[in-house]
């Protein structure tokens, strides 16, 4: 049975929806599934999992979150080279520019970024609670 992580930060319970979606699409191919915010989750348990899904919203310009997130991801990186992951995330404004540097910073660590992306802006419609679900499903 493949073991799967779902860490996120969450501020308005927009990227916490997409997790659990992540997190349901896992289940329900067969995984282990285990969902926590990024405070419960550092480095010393990345080869624990499989694969990692990350979930950070778009925060200032179009960054990280810097103050619980970006510092736990931060701890993490050494240890994602061949480590399969995913990423999620909600946004409020702009254009996806976060996901896209976090996506080369992922693959420039050696990351395997197991299927494309998943942006929402503002709370998940229908369209990304399914996308969420298939990210989950491509981490199995």
């Amino acid at each position: 049975m493949s073991k799967v992580a779902v860490v996120y930060w969450s501020g308005t319970g927009n990227t916490e929806a997409m997790a659990n979606a992540v997190a349901e699409g896992a289940k329900e191919n067969g995984a282990e599934v285990s969902v926590l915010t990024s405070a419960e989750f550092d480095s010393s348990q990345v080869d624990n999992y499989d694969a990692i899904a990350f979930g950070c919203p778009a925060m200032g310009a179009e960054e990280l979150e810097d103050s619980e997130f970006l510092p736990m991801f931060e701890d993490c990186e050494p240890k994602l080279k061949d480590k399969k992951i995913a990423l999620f995330g909600s946004y409020g404004w702009g254009d996806g520019e976060w996901m896209r540097t976090w996506e080369e910073s992922c693959t420039s660590d050696g990351a395997v970024l197991a299927t494309e992306s998943v942006i929402c802006n503002d709370a998940p419609d229908d369209d990304a609670i399914t996308s969420c679900k298939a990210l989950g499903t491509s981490l199995v």
